[in-house]
């Protein structure tokens, strides 16, 4: 792939693009670059595509965690242009629902979604903090206060620590999870391309007309579907601030900035432009797009890989496209039509989907750790994290005075304040024996 000259860093946060040569073709070994863009027909189809890349994963945590879909669209899509502006069209990303999030609010909704809102506009403000300290002091804070072995292991138990809940829907409706998950293992496996990427979405939607074929879809929801009108307003509410329950929800920090600072990094690669000055900026938009999500009713986001993937497929970078995306998202949150469509998705199809991705998110953490080559011979590394790991999985649960706090937090605080006083422990251990 030829790189992309990054002739003059954009000073305006205003979007303005360059035609990509007749605006019709892209030739041999050409990409078109975040700062030009194709014809506008063009354009706003390869918009559409990002549209239907983000929809299926997007769509799928409010209807887990019982979010609002078109509240959730809508600050979706208002947090995509904020990290428009803010990155100065300099990086091509959607900002989608973040899975992180499913366990926190799984775990937090007996305490009610004011509270659960409280936990996701917390994660925005101190993600929001990290993404300036990164701006001012450089993107090497992050490996200092986070390396790999930590990183890893707290995106790994968050991941597993689902585990449960993924297989409880799975099990209330297995003949429709176990369709549901056979065709997402068949599009990932068979499929090409852009429809590999969609495994998820094409697996929902077959699952879903199963269970309509077979009277797998609650009553109510559908009576609710057919009052639904086709035009309204996205439903708004404050949150409200519970100790536990932020408690619960901080560690998904951890998890937003390695998401965010690896797609900086991957889309750098793509474009071959030098990118790591964004990382705080990129920090800063996600943390402010959760914050207001937060604060209006919305699940928290991050930058989306599955976007990504549509990159690299159809070798567009335009932020333009990424503009389309984010005014189709906006525009389709006010159909309370469609908000009801997609909560008539049964218990089958979510276990059945979410049997996937949850092992997804905790083998991510794997992935981490072999992409930094951990060495689990040493024993800090091992101990550590084998403590953290079956604390998250295991859902350890204890009370400090009133405030109740879950594997999740747990496990992240093992790893996040065990592992720096392990390591030095090590050091001094090691010093004494010279």
């Amino acid at each position: 792939m030829t790189s992309i000259r990054d002739k003059s860093v954009p000073t305006s946060r205003l979007p303005r693009w360059t035609v990509h040569g007749d605006g019709k073709t892209i030739g041999a070994g050409a990409v078109v670059a975040p700062d030009e863009r194709l014809s506008w027909p063009r354009t706003i189809g390869i918009g559409m595509q990002h549209v239907i890349a983000m929809f299926g994963a997007t769509l799928l945590v409010p209807t887990i965690t019982g979010f609002p879909v078109t509240t959730t669209l809508l600050f979706s899509g208002v947090g995509t242009v904020l990290f428009l502006l803010i990155t100065r069209g300099r990086i091509p990303s959607y900002l989608g629902s973040s899975f992180a999030f499913i366990a926190p609010l799984a775990a937090s909704a007996s305490d009610g979604p004011a509270a659960q809102l409280g936990g996701v506009l917390a994660v925005g403000v101190v993600l929001t903090l990290v993404g300036i300290v990164v701006r001012v002091i450089g993107s090497r804070v992050l490996d200092a206060v986070m390396p790999p072995v930590v990183t890893g292991a707290v995106v790994a138990l968050i991941g597993l620590n689902l585990a449960p809940a993924a297989v409880g829907s799975f099990e209330k409706q297995p003949l429709v999870a176990a369709i549901t998950l056979l065709v997402i293992l068949l599009v990932t496996v068979v499929g090409r391309g852009l429809l590999s990427r969609l495994a998820i979405l094409v697996g929902a939607v077959t699952g879903w007309v199963f269970a309509a074929a077979t009277g797998g879809l609650a009553t109510e929801r559908v009576y609710a579907l057919r009052d639904a009108a086709w035009v309204g307003l996205p439903e708004l509410r404050g949150p409200s601030f519970d100790l536990s329950v932020i408690l619960l929800a901080l560690p998904v920090v951890v998890v937003l900035v390695a998401e965010n600072v690896g797609h900086v990094k991957a889309v750098a690669a793509m474009t071959g432009r030098q990118l790591d000055d964004m990382a705080g900026n990129a920090l800063i938009a996600d943390g402010l797009a959760t914050t207001l999500a937060g604060a209006g009713g919305g699940s928290g986001t991050t930058t989306y890989a599955e976007n990504i993937g549509v990159m690299a497929a159809t070798r567009v970078y335009s932020t333009a496209a990424y503009w389309v995306a984010a005014i189709t998202a906006i525009v389709l949150s006010f159909s309370p039509k469609f908000g009801a469509l997609v909560f008539t998705i049964p218990d089958g199809v979510i276990g059945g989907a979410t049997l996937v991705l949850y092992g997804l998110i905790g083998l991510l953490g794997v992935r981490i750790w072999m992409d930094a080559n951990v060495d689990f011979a040493d024993p800090v590394n091992l101990t550590v994290v084998a403590a953290a790991l079956v604390a998250g999985i295991g859902d350890l649960t204890l009370h400090i005075g009133s405030v109740e706090l879950g594997g999740i937090a747990w496990g992240s605080v093992g790893i996040l304040v065990g592992y720096p006083i392990a390591r030095a422990l090590a050091r001094w251990r090691s010093a004494s024996d010279r």
